[in-house]
């Protein structure tokens, strides 16, 4: 007989285990519709998950941070499924949450087009539409790697096989499709639907240039429509402040090929530049501060002694791999 305390500490008993979905829907059907997942003694799982002893219970909405992130999860597997569903070929390798939305690495004999982009949107809206239960399975791992080689997706069957032999691997189905994945993952694709795909870009297998070229399709998911076209309102208005157009618009500079990431300065750039440092140059005056100056290179030992090295991140220059690599703060 589990007995489960809810967040505000309250109990409920049950005669035999039971669900997350059970429980929500025992709490009352607008959680019950609203539930993407739970949290059982702080662990998020599916809401089929089942609870047979005492635990605390959360039920995970969109409302939570972590339900949008399995939204956005969610979303990727959608995606995948859409792609193929058009390219049965298509073989799917990896696709994480990332901020605001989601990417999905695909491998195919061609470039998808903006027109490939429309299909597969569509394709999803359609796969949302007819509300397919997500079910997940567990199987041996070597029994996984054997099936995803069966169906021609020789790159999950990689990823399995570096994965220890003793233990079952997680698949997420809906429809005839599945995919090799921990999850948690919403109930069914009805509960997505305020999706975009953005953009598809280059990207190497396992971020190695040495492997096979793949295309990622980057896209956004978010719990409703109003939600998705206030985040597509800010990109049209940060578009239209970027300093990259509008200086370059301004007439303030202009890109050479042979100066990769430079802007040379036109006579009204350099204008604006010597404007700006005199604001500066008057405001530490007036401050009561003195300027100084530092080299552009210079050892890292005095940014380790200073504690500025760990709190930046590293971007290394892909054009001279012998290079230190340079730091920029996040």
């Amino acid at each position: 007989m589990p007995v489960i305390t809810l967040p505000d500490g309250s109990q409920r008993n049950y005669a035999q285990p039971v669900t997350v979905g059970q429980v929500a829907k025992d709490i009352g059907p607008g959680l019950a519709k609203a539930a993407l997942a739970g949290k059982v003694d702080g662990r998020l799982v599916d809401t089929s998950f089942l609870i047979d002893s005492d635990a605390a219970l959360a039920i995970v909405t969109a409302r939570d941070p972590e339900g949008l992130e399995i939204i956005r999860h969610s979303t990727a597997h959608l995606l995948a499924q859409a792609v193929q569903a058009i390219y049965p070929d298509a073989q799917v390798t990896i696709g994480p949450v990332i901020e605001d939305g989601f990417y999905y690495d695909f491998a195919f004999s061609r470039p998808f087009t903006p027109e490939d982009l429309a299909k597969f949107e569509a394709k999803m809206h359609e796969l949302a539409q007819a509300d397919l239960q997500v079910e997940r399975r567990l199987m041996p791992r070597d029994e996984a790697v054997e099936t995803f080689k069966r169906i021609g997706e020789h790159y999950k069957a990689e990823i399995i096989a570096s994965i220890p032999a003793n233990e079952d691997i997680s698949l997420y189905g809906q429809g005839e499709w599945f995919d090799l994945c921990r999850g948690p993952h919403v109930p069914s694709t009805g509960k997505l639907g305020a999706f975009k795909l953005m953009k598809v870009a280059g990207a190497y297998w396992r971020g190695d240039s040495k492997n096979a070229m793949l295309q990622r399709i980057y896209g956004t998911a978010w719990p409703d429509e109003k939600s998705l076209k206030a985040y597509l309102t800010r990109l049209e208005e940060a578009e239209k402040r970027d300093h990259r157009r509008v200086g370059r618009e301004l007439g303030l500079f202009h890109t050479q090929e042979e100066a990769v990431g430079k802007r040379l300065l036109a006579p009204e750039g350099l204008d604006a530049v010597a404007h700006d440092r005199a604001v500066h140059a008057r405001s530490a005056r007036d401050g009561g501060l003195r300027r100084g100056t530092d080299p552009q290179l210079i050892d890292r030992s005095l940014w380790e002694k200073s504690g500025h090295w760990r709190t930046t991140r590293r971007t290394c220059s892909s054009r001279n791999p012998r290079s230190e690599c340079l730091r920029s703060s996040r």
